[in-house]
């Protein structure tokens, strides 16, 4: 019990530090905040797990790492983290090397964004729904069933 009132701590002490830009150019402070997300991620914390993997698929080096971040995401989302799931709809719109774009996916995933209260989802399954996307037809009545 007593580690993982240190882990918080750390994690929080990490996530202040990493609002200040000097602190994330130096190298041996960048390493000991990268531990402090990792260890709150695994220790299935949601927000930390949705934060580490932005962090991760966005500024981490190498396919790894952003192999990393998308599996925390893909934990967040599930988790009920609404900035993952849409960030998953993104990433399955977009495709990778390994897969294709997959509309349904995208769908898949901002319907559940939309229903933890993303804002921009429900706009972007209503483009889709209303451009149709790879693998998925144009429907204008989901379209608006999306509309705000």
């Amino acid at each position: 019990m007593l580690w993982r009132l240190r882990a918080r701590c750390c994690y929080s002490v990490a996530r202040t530090f990493f609002r200040r830009a000097w602190c994330v150019r130096q190298p041996y402070l960048w390493r000991w905040m990268e531990g402090q997300f990792s260890r709150m991620a695994s220790l299935g914390d949601t927000r930390a797990q949705s934060f580490y993997g932005h962090v991760l698929a966005f500024r981490g080096e190498g396919p790894g790492a952003a192999e990393e971040g998308v599996r925390l995401l893909h934990l967040a989302a599930l988790g009920g983290d609404a900035k993952a799931a849409y960030q998953l709809g993104a990433f399955s719109l977009a495709g990778t090397v390994v897969h294709g774009p997959d509309a349904g996916a995208a769908v898949r995933w901002w319907t559940m964004a939309r229903n933890a209260g993303h804002p921009l989802a429900a706009l972007r399954l209503v483009e889709l729904y209303r451009l149709g996307g790879p693998g998925l037809l144009a429907d204008p009545k989901l379209a608006a069933h999306y509309q705000v």
